[in-house]
């Protein structure tokens, strides 16, 4: 009887251990593919094709830098926001008064610069995808992601949704790179002894792949999986490397898809303010499909990245209103969110192509401010703000050396990226 009774209060804890488990999964594998297409936006599409074109091989190298530097920082932020169990506005606050306020109003504006790019870059893909006007393809684009955070079970559907053309964008990339047929060799020599290093690239390429609300886009995710606290640093490790390794394999990819292009001697007019590098190197790769492909790559990485950016800046707002925390408050500041960026893209002048590069390169100028207050929350405040957690020295080792990198490559890089918008 005593085995009995046993097994009987047993079996439903365990299936409601289970079932847990399995409703985890979404937000879980959210964050993942939220993390990576946030990180393979339209901007480092576009950088890319424009880099690569410019630097040629050399440009792996830069390629490198950004897969190092997004392990050191996405490994400290997602390890130090899970195991505290909240927002990084609200952390940077607790860690030095007020912080929290400057970091939100940072990444808002960032977010909204880079969701000008993105809603920008949905114009481009529904243009090489249907023929259809860019800004006419933006507004479209801007309003479906509306749509998508107005649904009842929006973190279920954008969930759903950024896993879907996560995977896409990754298969639809590796054909084009089997078809551009790119010198491997050369870009894997280069990738450790380039030929030129270009700081203002490296940033550029940095700032449009972690930098901005990228940082904290799969770690704010992952709250909502409820797995936080020191008891859950191993599934938070793991979900963090698998997110750097989808981003690190599509960003190699990408750019080995361009390469092949530009090693076969085709060029690109970058005086023609309506050029869209990645589109051109993809139709001179594959012809009429290949702008097809492009398009629908380009469309995809916009619209997850629209997502992407809106929910992470609306959740920085939070640390001015406890009343935007979640629910429907939230969802009505990431829709405000989309509608101004969209606004903003419609008044804005300059070529969309310019705002992708730009908005990489401004972000990264922001990338350091966040990274710094973090580090010190790592190294100083372990026994109050994590718990008393036992941080990896190593970890933290990395992560200050990236952060001194960023500001390095941040204070030699301020006047060329701007010059890429103003044109100077």
């Amino acid at each position: 009887m005593a085995d009995d009774r046993t097994i009987s209060t047993d079996t439903p804890s365990k299936q409601k251990a289970k079932e847990f488990a399995k409703s985890r999964r979404g937000p879980i594998l959210g964050a993942i593919f939220l993390m990576a297409t946030s990180a393979i936006g339209p901007g480092f599409i576009t950088q890319t094709a424009t880099f690569t074109f410019q630097m040629g091989a050399a440009f792996a190298f830069a390629i490198l830098v950004s897969i190092l530097v997004d392990f050191a920082v996405q490994m400290n932020i997602w390890r130090i926001i899970t195991v505290a169990s909240k927002r990084a506005s609200q952390l940077a606050n607790e860690a030095v008064p007020g912080f929290g306020y400057v970091l939100g109003i940072l990444i808002v504006i960032g977010g909204l610069a880079f969701n000008i790019g993105n809603i920008a870059g949905g114009g481009l893909g529904l243009n090489a995808m249907l023929g259809i006007d860019a800004k006419l393809g933006g507004i479209i684009t801007g309003l479906l992601a509306i749509c998508i955070f107005l649904w009842k079970r929006a973190g279920r559907i954008v969930d759903i949704v950024v896993m879907i053309l996560g995977v896409g964008m990754i298969v639809l990339t590796i054909v084009m790179a089997i078809v551009s047929n790119p010198p491997v060799g050369d870009a894997l020599r280069q990738t450790v002894l380039p030929d030129d290093i270009n700081f203002a690239t490296i940033t550029t390429i940095v700032g449009g792949t972690v930098g901005g609300y990228i940082t904290y886009a799969g770690a704010h995710r992952y709250l909502d999986s409820g797995l936080t606290g020191p008891e859950h640093v191993k599934a938070v490790s793991g979900a963090s490397m698998n997110g750097i390794l989808v981003t690190g394999i599509m960003r190699y990819v990408l750019f080995l898809a361009i390469l092949g292009v530009a090693a076969s001697g085709f060029t690109l007019d970058m005086a023609d303010p309506n050029l869209n590098p990645a589109g051109a190197a993809f139709q001179y790769a594959m012809g009429e499909a290949g702008l097809r492909v492009f398009g629908v790559i380009f469309w995809a990485a916009a619209i997850s990245s629209v997502i992407g950016a809106a929910y992470t800046s609306a959740t920085f707002l939070s640390v001015f209103s406890k009343k935007l925390n979640d629910g429907w408050p939230l969802r009505i500041a990431t829709v405000a969110f989309i509608a101004v960026s969209l606004v903003l893209y419609l008044l804005w002048g300059a070529a969309p192509a310019s705002i992708l590069v730009f908005v990489g390169g401004f972000n990264g100028l922001i990338l350091p401010i966040g990274l710094t207050i973090f580090m010190y929350i790592g190294w100083f405040r372990q026994k109050d703000l994590l718990q008393g957690y036992k941080y990896p020295v190593w970890l933290l080792v990395f992560g200050t050396l990236a952060t001194a990198l960023t500001w390095y490559m941040g204070a030699v890089s301020v006047g060329p990226i701007f010059e890429m918008i103003t044109g100077a």
